[in-house]
């Protein structure tokens, strides 16, 4: 056979196959409506018509399937019958389809942009809930979602983190098994927030003094919020809620509280302690020459001894009191604290039916303290957790230098401390209670005046330390305090470099300045029986003009001068030695102070002093210092 041959054939197998597939995988097409579809279908038939026929001229055994005919023109106008009209046909069907088929692509193409568009919004969902579920993961608070019913459907690391619950375990489950509530030191059940959101459709905040309680029973305090979740309709669809553990901005806020409540009654308390001094000096002043000057009968001397001693304790009173003014300042130096502690425990201790024990740290640092201020807070204390066994116990005191994690942890404002934890395994605070016990005048002690942790308290304060307390009931407690660590020891002696035991005074003249009449009257008395002659005043510029007249115009001849450091409406102590020091530098004065911790008294030899007494003192106190700073 011909190539010719061949290539009738090839045709007429595209041409069958051409109309096979459209009738076949295109019936569904040719029942429709689509105009050009059977015209092409048609042209298809009639070129596969005269494809055939072709095919049939080389082949004698197929002629009798021609037609028309088996001449030469026959056979032409065979295939002009078919080639034509089924390129007619083709023609007129393409050009009826054409249209449609370019609605067809336009169709597809506005289908591909939509699909597009809803790919592009899928992936833009998908990243919106990745940045989502980030954001809730590193967001510092603790976030819980419900549905309608509050079942919970979502909860963040950290609201994992503070319910104790995993997000596995927490979906599906109510949201008051999981965010349980109570009012703070009870177990009284607060009312989900989660319900007033879907009650009211509104944004609401949970009540103030709400505590958490956790799956492991840990209870912190909290602060949160709720808000509805909507529908594109407005439909509430559940609740998200929004908390977080404030329980540092508690504890800094009752910190600042007591701070601010200790300096009003500081105010005031310094006032009265330091009338009440000067009252207390007259009474343990005259109380001191009668016994010394005067006979009396045993029995009376005993009353006398009594009402010396009620003096004395009255007076302790007034340190707690001074704590709180602004007169109550520490004189601080370095001091090894481990020494302090074991004196005032086994002071306190003695005869008791406490045990006590110890746990030091080999190089524990040296403590910046003023030595009187913070035995007073271990005395109270001591007493504290003695008075909370009273059928025995043990005490246990635990010294260590504190690291810098720990100093971190506690905000400590210095960068070296030491700590002092006292732990009692007595009957504990109260919860309830926990957070007033170091309010002014709080106690639960029916014979308690409530001064005690105040002044521990305050102490404290004012030395940049903190102190903590935690307690169980029926399990004892612990308070641990934290004070700025020193790095030497030094010398605490306040003494004059001057023989202490020379005994016979300096005889002359001593001028006393004080604002109280009793009190100028009480020095008058003392010091005539000491064998000195006195000269009064009121104030400093009364002071400074006797001074004046007895040492320029008449030569020196005052031997020492004592001055009241407040001096109410008038020039005081401080403002006066500036004065004699300017007319006499070598001038030689005795500060004293109802004020028994106020600085000027602690560092007396800065302010130009010899010697500083406390109110109340008594004859003996008295001669002894004179013996000590003005013997010849």
């Amino acid at each position: 056979m011909s190539f010719r041959v061949y290539l009738e054939i090839f045709k007429a197998l595209i041409a069958i196959i051409l109309l096979f597939v459209l009738i076949i995988n295109g019936r569904l097409l040719i029942s429709s409506t689509r105009k050009g579809y059977k015209y092409i279908i048609i042209g298809f038939a009639l070129i596969a018509f005269a494809s055939v026929l072709d095919i049939t001229d080389n082949f004698e055994v197929l002629n009798k399937f021609v037609i028309i005919g088996d001449t030469p023109y026959q056979a032409i106008l065979e295939k002009i019958i078919g080639y034509i009209c089924g390129s007619l046909f083709l023609a007129i069907g393409f050009w009826l389809w054409l249209p449609k088929v370019n609605e067809l692509h336009n169709t597809h193409q506005k289908l591909k942009q939509s699909l597009d568009f809803e790919i592009s919004l899928k992936h833009a969902i998908e990243n919106e809930k990745t940045r989502l579920a980030v954001t809730l993961k590193s967001i510092g608070d603790g976030v819980i979602s419900t549905d309608i019913n509050t079942k919970i459907i979502m909860l963040n690391p950290v609201a994992s983190q503070m319910t104790g619950w995993s997000e596995e375990e927490a979906i599906g489950k109510s949201i008051e098994k999981v965010f349980t509530i109570v009012k703070e030191g009870t177990d009284l059940p607060v009312e989900s927030p989660i319900n007033k959101v879907l009650e009211t459709g509104e944004i609401v905040e949970l009540a103030n003094h709400t505590e958490l309680i956790s799956k492991d029973g840990n209870r912190i305090n909290i602060a949160d919020s709720g808000a509805p979740v909507r529908s594109t309709d407005g439909d509430i669809m559940g609740v998200v809620l929004v908390f977080r553990d404030v329980t540092s901005e508690k504890e800094n806020f009752n910190e600042k509280l007591k701070s601010q409540k200790l300096e009003s009654i500081g105010i005031l308390a310094g006032g009265i302690a330091h009338d009440f001094n000067n009252l207390l000096m007259g009474i343990q002043g005259n109380l001191s020459l009668i016994l010394n000057f005067y006979e009396i009968e045993d029995e009376i001397k005993e009353l006398i001894l009594d009402a010396g001693k009620a003096s004395k304790r009255a007076a302790q009173l007034t340190k707690q009191l001074l704590t709180f003014s602004k007169g109550g300042e520490p004189n601080i130096q370095d001091v090894a604290i481990e020494k302090i502690i074991k004196e005032t425990t086994g002071f306190i201790l003695t005869g008791s039916n406490v045990k006590y024990q110890f746990e030091i740290d080999k190089n524990l640092c040296y403590a910046k303290v003023d030595k009187g201020q913070i035995s007073q807070v271990i005395e109270n204390l001591i007493i504290n957790a003695r008075q909370s066994m009273p059928k025995g116990g043990t005490i246990t005191i635990t010294l260590k230098n504190v690291s810098s994690e720990e100093v971190k942890q506690n905000k400590l404002t210095q960068k070296q401390y030491i700590s002092i934890t006292i732990k009692d395994t007595g009957y504990g605070i109260d919860a309830e209670n926990l957070n007033k016990i170091f309010d002014p005048y709080f106690s639960t002690k029916s014979t308690g005046s409530g001064l005690g942790l105040a002044t521990v308290f305050s102490i404290i304060s004012k030395h940049n330390g903190k102190i903590k307390v935690t307690s169980k009931k029926g399990k004892g407690s612990a308070f641990t305090i934290y004070l700025p660590a020193g790095q030497k020891n030094v010398d605490n002696s306040l003494g004059n470099e001057k023989n202490a035991n020379q005994s016979s005074p300096l005889k002359g003249k001593v001028l006393v300045m004080d604002d109280e009449a009793f009190i100028r009257k009480l020095l008058s008395v003392m010091l005539d029986k000491l064998g000195y002659e006195v000269l009064t005043a009121e104030n400093g510029e009364e002071a400074i003009k006797i001074y004046k007249k007895f040492t320029i115009e008449s030569g020196n001849q005052i031997k020492f001068v004592m001055l009241d450091l407040t001096i109410p409406g008038g020039m005081g102590g401080q403002e006066t030695a500036k004065k004699l020091l300017e007319i006499n530098k070598d001038v030689k004065m005795i500060v004293m102070s109802g004020y028994t911790d106020d600085p000027v008294v602690a560092m007396y030899k800065e302010y130009g002093f010899y010697a500083a007494l406390s109110k109340p003192f008594d004859l003996e106190h008295f001669n002894n210092l004179l013996m000590k700073n003005f013997s010849s």
